[in-house]
């Protein structure tokens, strides 16, 4: 039997942009792309299940962030969020996507909405799963790792976290599953080795969170009350990040936000433990915009 990971390789290629290669996942398929975007400490593997219900049916694609998955970065990367909605933009038109159902979770979901922001014309739909919303960037359980990056100490608290890779798995993804047994070692290793295997990838690391300013994602505010593009809001209720609330703020924020629907339980990273749900979800509002 061919796991979700396999899957996902398969289908692997690499595009060059202007900041360097980048690694994505496009499995081809009939009908419209759907394009899928990580958030920080995942890769596109986060979305190997749900990719996975979608096998033959739906031309899905992600990219692996940079320093994400197997995409590098360069030493002067620009971490912001309109730096990653461009670096987002420049893969999606090396690609040709036009028509795209846009799909973000985590600092995804806030990369999906400066992308819709800017380019509500390439957009079919919409869905967003916990992610960033108004202010709340980055939120305020990562404040801390904000402190210790911008005192210098974020490096090297990340590569004594990584000494150890069931402590390191345990502290980066505890919070974020519901069951931790549910990431395979496999996908964890993948993820955090791009940012801890080397001093400079632990120090590019340090560089992200400090990049991410609330007055960026405030900046798009005015742009999102005019979004007419539909769009789905699917959020986990157990998520320590991203509290429920987020999500009303965002279908009261979006004019083309139809509903809310509501994980019981369901904490940040549920498009990996609960893909048949969210893909159901995604289903029915793909069906319902065709």
């Amino acid at each position: 039997m061919v796991s979700t990971v396999e899957l996902m390789d398969k289908h692997r290629g690499q595009v060059d942009t202007s900041t360097g290669p980048v690694s994505y996942v496009d499995t081809g398929g009939p009908g419209r792309p759907a394009l899928f975007v990580h958030g920080l400490a995942t890769s596109s593997y986060l979305w190997r299940n749900v990719i996975a219900q979608f096998e033959g049916d739906r031309r899905c694609v992600a990219f692996d962030l940079p320093l994400h998955g197997s995409t590098p970065a360069a030493p002067d990367h620009d971490f912001s969020l309109p730096g990653l909605a461009r670096f987002l933009t420049e893969c999606a038109d090396a690609l040709q996507l036009s028509d795209i159902d846009l799909v973000g979770n985590d600092t995804g979901g806030a990369i999906c909405q400066a992308y819709a922001a800017a380019h509500p014309d390439r957009l079919r739909t919409l869905t967003l799963t916990n992610c960033e919303v108004h202010d709340n960037l980055p939120p305020k359980a990562l404040r801390p790792a904000v402190w210790l990056a911008k005192v210098g100490l974020a490096a090297s608290t990340m590569r004594w976290v990584m000494r150890d890779e069931r402590r390191g798995r345990k502290i980066i993804y505890g919070t974020g599953y519901e069951d931790l047994a549910n990431l395979p070692a496999e996908v964890s290793r993948a993820w955090l080795q791009p940012l801890s295997a080397t001093r400079e990838a632990a120090r590019q690391n340090a560089r992200i969170l400090p990049s991410l300013r609330a007055r960026d994602l405030l900046a798009i505010e005015p742009a999102l009350t005019r979004l007419q593009v539909p769009t789905l809001i699917v959020w986990g209720t157990g998520d320590r990040f991203f509290d429920r609330k987020w999500a009303y703020r965002l279908r009261d924020t979006i004019p083309g936000a139809t509903e809310v629907v509501e994980l019981d339980g369901a904490r940040l990273f549920f498009p990996d433990e609960r893909a048949k749900e969210l893909a159901a979800a995604l289903r029915g509002h793909w069906t319902a915009n065709p």
